[in-house]
């Protein structure tokens, strides 16, 4: 994938630009009429040489009840209604018609550069969590410790600027990065919706799902109600089904993908199951859908407010994905290199992100700003503030919400819920914490020289953003990390099958052989 990134090359391919972009609404008015401030949007020549198909089709749906009250898409168990299939018969076809050429790439990177050296691997990577270790193939996004993750070579701001939104100068579609990611195209506002109307499709959860979830008490932690959901879905497998009965290799993603669909669809209607049944009583709210994916998350989970829509949006987009050495990514891939299908692989996933090192950082974040105000009140100091922060730390705990495996500045997806904020929730006494938080902790964290990266991360602003529009249950928060981790999650699945990838088998050793070794070494 060729990317074009400086002012000099845009004027360079604006004359072969223009005609490709116009298909796009997105990204026709920048490339027309380029403004200063999009110098920096990567312009990829796959996007200028493809075309941005558009489809219309609105799928027949009617509501069921159950015994549980919840209306769901009338489909049949395991099927897909035609009409909705044909909706986005464009994006399987420009998977199957990538997948070939992606495929040789691949074949020629190992045949030409196999032998190719990527690094020194030290002791301390191998006793320390494998940092800063190149080790893992991962295509649908990469992070770079200074900027932060980009999306197919798109960084947030410009996934922004270009990903179709709900309304004009809205938050990205979460359907739009996941086209995004599974093709590395941006596209039109007519296949996102097209898509959405899929994903609504596919959304339909069948009785024994939520039987399973029953069976636990509602005192269960929400996310191991979640995954216990998820594995119940995994009856439903198409992947399973296909490789019991004998299927090529070649073919492994086609049920691949269905499963990731299926799965990505149906997450969001798990996931307001366990929290309407913990929160509210059990009372169920009804998919509603003339919504997009996002904003109908947010209508599930009870918050019909247009801008807590937006927020769900944005908060999914950003959470999608995190290149491929995280926990939850890294085991998904791990898992799914059995050949273990997209269910299985990804209730492992949120098996990692329920560990406090990962997702569940962002439950921590909120209980410990609200302690600062229990302890302080909202009017706190700067000073007083340094104090608090001083205290946790000599207490011998972190102040979360701050640093980061991979990071060295700050992260680009606090920025953007940070400029949200700004938006929306200005005088909010949280958020003003947040912000006094931001000018604190980095200089005290920098202090104390133990920390390599000081500065915040996505889960030092995500919950007051959640609390702010009544979504106050900090328990439940790595829950909705969950919900969009099954966009990239899935995406890269889908490619780990097409690519044919193997099973990962790292090699391990012991104290003694490293004792052994470095002395052999050294002398």
């Amino acid at each position: 994938m060729v990317f074009f990134r400086s002012v000099s090359l845009l004027s360079k391919l604006r004359s072969r630009a223009v005609s490709s972009a116009i298909q796009s609404q997105q990204f026709c008015s920048m490339a027309t009429n380029p403004k200063e401030e999009d110098s920096g949007v990567l312009l990829k020549a796959t996007f200028m040489e493809g075309q941005c198909l558009s489809s219309h089709v609105e799928a027949a749906t009617a509501n069921l009840g159950h015994g549980l009250e919840f209306r769901y898409r009338n489909l049949s168990y395991g099927r897909m209604d035609a009409n909705a299939k044909q909706a986005t018969q464009d994006l399987h076809s420009q998977l199957k018609e990538m997948i070939p050429e992606q495929q040789e790439r691949l074949k020629k990177l190992k045949t030409d550069y196999g032998k190719v050296q990527l690094g020194n691997i030290t002791t301390d990577m191998v006793i320390g969590g494998m940092r800063g270790m190149t080790g893992l193939l991962w295509e649908t996004s990469l992070l770079d410790p200074d900027e932060g993750i980009r999306f197919r070579g798109l960084s947030i701001p410009e996934c922004q600027k270009v990903l179709p939104a709900a309304k004009s100068g809205g938050e990205p579609l979460p359907e739009g990065l996941l086209w995004l990611l599974l093709t590395g195209k941006v596209p039109s506002k007519e296949q996102v919706d097209a898509l959405s109307k899929e994903l609504q499709s596919r959304a339909t959860v069948p009785d024994h799902v939520y039987k399973a979830i029953n069976a636990l008490p509602v005192t269960a932690h929400p996310m191991t109600q979640f995954a216990t959901g998820v594995m119940a879905l995994q009856v439903q497998s198409e992947f399973q089904k296909a490789y019991e009965k004998g299927i090529s290799k070649t073919k492994y993603w086609e049920p691949t993908y269905e499963d990731s669909l299926n799965l990505i669809a149906q997450v969001p209607v798990v996931a307001a199951f366990v929290y309407r049944r913990i929160y509210k009583d059990g009372q169920i709210i009804p998919a509603d859908d003339s919504l997009d994916y996002g904003g109908n998350f947010s209508h599930m989970l009870g918050f019909d407010d247009p801008k807590m829509q937006e927020l769900m949006r944005l908060y999914v987009t950003i959470h999608s994905d995190h290149e491929g050495g995280n926990v939850s990514a890294h085991t998904a891939h791990l898992v799914a290199s059995a050949l273990s299908d997209p269910y299985l692989s990804f209730a492992a996933a949120l098996n990692g992100l329920a560990g406090p090192l990962h997702g569940l950082a962002n439950q921590e974040v909120l209980l410990w700003i609200k302690s600062v105000v229990d302890e302080c009140g909202e009017n706190i100091s700067k000073e007083q503030l340094k104090d608090y922060v001083w205290k946790t730390l000599n207490s011998g705990k972190v102040v979360p919400g701050f640093g980061h495996g991979v990071l060295r500045k700050t992260d680009p997806r606090y920025t953007c819920q940070r400029e949200f904020a700004l938006k929306h929730l200005p005088d909010d006494p949280l958020f003003k914490l947040v912000s006094n938080l931001y000018e604190v902790v980095p200089p005290i964290l920098t202090e104390l020289g133990k920390v390599k990266n000081p500065w915040p991360n996505v889960d030092a602003h995500s919950g007051v953003l959640l609390n702010y529009f009544g979504l106050t249950e900090a328990r439940y928060f790595t829950v909705l990390f969950g919900v969009s981790r099954s966009i990239g999650i899935c995406s890269q699945l889908i490619w780990d099958r097409a690519l044919g990838l193997p099973l990962e088998r790292p090699k391990s050793v012991t104290m003694e052989w490293l004792e052994n070794h470095c002395k052999k070494v050294s002398a």
